[in-house]
């Protein structure tokens, strides 16, 4: 099963969190790397940090009227990451297929947001698949009317996420969403009888989804999928350590990946919450 549709890329995650200032503070920390942009509409205040590949995009209440109460419902039992946005080139195209593939998009709407600090405006056109056809993660496809020109860092600060983790109790369910209707790239499906898991890999525009069944755990599977963890590309992993060191993050030691040639940590505190791996990648 190969790359079959027009998305071109994950263009962000989206982390919900119950205080702005808080979740930016923890992320500008953790990322080693600020805002790209900050602004607040509707009712929800957000902060964007974009990486070489994708982006993730924090957001808060802000007050009471509109999106706050939804939000405080959602983040009742504390931050969670909720929302994949793809990118596409040509959303009509994305619409009309994704009609056809029964992923049930709302109408095409337009978007725009205005910088808090610098009154900058960007544009986009974007729909919503439905929640059921896509077992429960809230899925967007956007086309940005321009890219962000991602700023440079050292090699102790992320410079790309490397993978998404969702955990699905539904494996060929999953295979046939992101598969067969998404039409990302299957590039392997395998069951790992050590770690009693079943993991489908897709990639998009530069990193992957990794899709994990836990063979030992009892779960319906007609329940939803959730987004679990991320990984974030570091180029010196010894730096990065350090760094998270100095900003009294607690991490594990630096040890050897799954994957040959890899070096990672466990990032465990200040995430809000998010499962956290560092990696790098040998250049050899």
């Amino acid at each position: 099963m190969s790359g079959a549709g027009p998305l071109t890329a994950i263009d962000h995650l989206v982390l919900l969190c119950g205080d702005i200032e808080t979740g930016t503070k923890a992320y500008t920390d953790l990322l080693g790397r600020a805002p790209d942009w900050r602004a607040t509409s509707g009712g929800a205040a957000t902060s964007l940090f974009r990486v070489d590949n994708t982006a993730l995009e924090l957001m808060a209440p802000d007050g009471d009227a509109g999106a706050p109460p939804r939000l405080r419902e959602l983040i009742a039992a504390g931050a969670t990451l909720t929302s994949l946005a793809f990118r596409t080139d040509d959303i009509a195209e994305a619409h009309r297929l994704f009609t056809r593939r029964g992923l049930q998009p709302d109408a095409i709407q337009p978007g725009e947001s205005t910088h808090l600090e610098t009154g900058a405006h960007r544009n986009w056109k974007r729909f919503r698949c439905s929640d059921d056809a896509v077992a429960g993660i809230k899925t967007f496809v956007m086309q940005p009317e321009f890219d962000s020109i991602v700023a440079n860092v050292d090699g102790a600060c992320v410079y790309s996420l490397d993978h998404v983790v969702i955990n699905t109790p539904n494996p060929d369910r999953a295979a046939a969403t992101y598969g067969a209707r998404l039409g990302l790239d299957l590039r392997l499906d395998r069951t790992a009888e050590q770690w009693k898991t079943r993991f489908l890999f897709f990639r998009t525009g530069g990193l992957t989804l990794e899709i994990i069944n836990r063979l030992d755990e009892t779960a319906d599977p007609a329940d939803n999928d959730h987004i679990w963890g991320l990984t974030w590309t570091v180029r010196d992993i010894e730096a990065a350590h350090a760094r998270l060191a100095k900003a009294g993050i607690e991490t594990s030691d630096v040890r050897k990946g799954r994957k040959p040639g890899t070096q990672v940590f466990t990032v465990k505190a200040k995430t809000l919450g998010v499962p956290t791996l560092f990696i790098a990648h040998s250049s050899d």
